[in-house]
């Protein structure tokens, strides 16, 4: 497999009439480079369910629910890297750059688990809209070593594939216009939205800032109001969109 394989899917992406069509070619361009598994997701929050931020991919049976079930994503190198980085990285550099962190040992658990479902190594090019980090293309499996134009190659064919499937959907233009609404918020309501934005629930929220689950819904409904929002999914998703949280 060389460079020119991602050259092809690159011109391709823009001729393809289906989202069948387009995960059809970089399926065949993910497997060709030796990758048994890749995602090409919204950004997700640590505890968001994937499901539906999935927009292609193939990844190892059961593994997506482990690693909810056990909130790795708190504590997961390659995820924490994604909000901080501006280009792609090695999962296993990400891992390094995080090892003097305090979870290390949930870490070495998440890498033995991951070890289990063939997730030894692998690449993560994060995705970039007007206001921030908003998607992430990830391939992995065995150690496969990328070449750095191959590396620029790939990023770009995540980044258009991401698009592309967006414009298939008809959603690409719902997340390029502009939202218009009130981001007016006190302290204590953007402390609540970073809070829920982080997947915590209204007691947690509520232990957090000593405050009751009574108060706290207040706070939300409020925020809901503002955002005209139709409910704490929505709230979430327009506060990355307008970058009140990352």
């Amino acid at each position: 497999m060389n460079i020119h394989s991602i050259l092809q899917l690159l011109v391709l992406v823009n001729e393809t009439k289906t989202q069948a069509e387009l995960t059809t070619e970089l399926d065949a361009l993910i497997s060709g480079y030796g990758f048994a598994y890749y995602g090409l997701w919204f950004y997700q929050r640590a505890n968001s369910e994937p499901n539906n931020l999935m927009l292609a991919g193939r990844w190892p049976e059961g593994w997506r629910k482990l690693y909810l079930s056990k909130k790795y994503g708190m504590i997961d190198p390659v995820r924490r890297m994604l909000t901080i980085a501006q280009r792609p990285f090695r999962w296993r550099d990400a891992i390094h750059s995080y090892r003097d962190d305090p979870y290390r040992k949930r870490v070495l658990r998440l890498l033995q688990d991951a070890a289990k479902h063939d997730l030894f190594d692998g690449y993560a090019f994060p995705i970039h809209g007007r206001t921030g980090l908003i998607g992430q293309f990830s391939i992995g499996g065995f150690p496969v070593d990328l070449s750095p134009v191959e590396l620029a190659l790939f990023e770009a064919a995540g980044r258009k594939s991401f698009w592309r499937l967006l414009e298939l959907r008809g959603d690409a233009a719902e997340l390029e216009k502009q939202v218009v609404i009130d981001t007016e918020l006190t302290r204590r309501q953007m402390e609540v939205l970073t809070l829920l934005a982080d997947g915590m629930t209204s007691n947690e929220i509520a232990k957090k800032l000593q405050i009751s689950s009574h108060t706290v819904d207040w706070y939300i409904n409020i925020i809901q109001e503002k955002f005209n929002a139709k409910n704490r999914q929505h709230v979430i998703a327009t506060a990355f969109r307008v970058g009140l949280v990352t």
